[in-house]
């Protein structure tokens, strides 16, 4: 950050720091704060995008953010964690890690813990003024079915999770997303898999070309939100990362 974007993210945490706008209150409009911080459009959507990523507030419907905190349920108290007293692995390429961890929870007689190791992953929801989210059609030999995916992919060793999303939107359907901010980062089967995800939110995206990304090729589109919900429904939409984007974008969509 600059000088001045810098300056105005710390005028935008004061405010939320000292309670001039209090946790669930919504901020002013980009429009209302580019004019009373003296800053354009664009820099600012970076400060609001780091504010983000730092859990001050939350991006809901389009370019509007409200304080983040004070919910109403009360925090239980933490209890004893498992003991780790080491792992060994059973099989491994450079996809998958199958590991058996020695674990010992409270209470209960040590024993091995099978727990799969995958990458960790980045996935892109791209939304446009008209309320059409990017997504593609494609084939999954898995399950054996076709169904809409949001773009995604493997974060490379050293690399921002933003700007993977960035990179693998682009491959993936030949649409460069403008500016990313992180919206959740999830396990999508915490018992016995490690698989880290990163969701990131993008409001604008520019055709660039076509996908590069041959394996990944299917048919792209735009496809309308008010259509989610009944895609849901059938099972047309594959993959925790798309269902955990598209469920945050429907309902910050609804939160008034």
């Amino acid at each position: 950050m600059g000088p001045k974007t810098q300056r105005v993210y710390e005028t935008i945490r004061s405010w939320i720091e000292s309670e001039r706008f209090s946790a669930g209150e919504k901020l002013p409009s980009e429009r209302a704060l580019s004019a009373e911080l003296e800053i354009g459009r664009t820099a600012l959507r970076q400060v609001l995008a780091r504010l983000v990523s730092e859990r001050f507030i939350r991006a809901y419907d389009r370019s509007s953010y409200r304080v983040l905190g004070g919910g109403s349920v009360p925090a239980p108290t933490e209890g004893e964690p498992w003991k780790i007293h080491g792992s060994r692995p059973v099989y491994e390429n450079r996809w998958v890690h199958l590991d058996l961890v020695d674990v010992e929870p409270p209470g209960v007689p040590r024993f091995e813990h099978h727990v799969v190791r995958l990458f960790h992953v980045a996935i892109t929801v791209v939304v446009d003024e008209q309320d059409r989210v990017l997504m593609m059609f494609r084939y999954r030999f898995v399950p054996k079915q076709w169904g809409w995916e949001l773009p995604g992919g493997i974060v490379d060793p050293g690399e921002d999770p933003a700007a993977t999303a960035v990179r693998e939107t682009e491959e993936e359907t030949g649409w460069r997303p403008g500016p990313v901010e992180h919206v959740v980062s999830y396990q999508p089967m915490i018992g016995m898999v490690d698989s880290p995800h990163d969701i990131f939110l993008a409001r604008s995206a520019e055709k660039v070309g076509e996908p590069t990304d041959a394996e990944e090729a299917g048919e792209i589109a735009w496809v309308p939100l008010d259509d989610i919900p009944e895609l849901m429904a059938q099972g047309k939409l594959m993959g925790s990362g798309t269902l955990v984007a598209l469920l945050h974008v429907l309902a910050s969509r609804a939160r008034p």
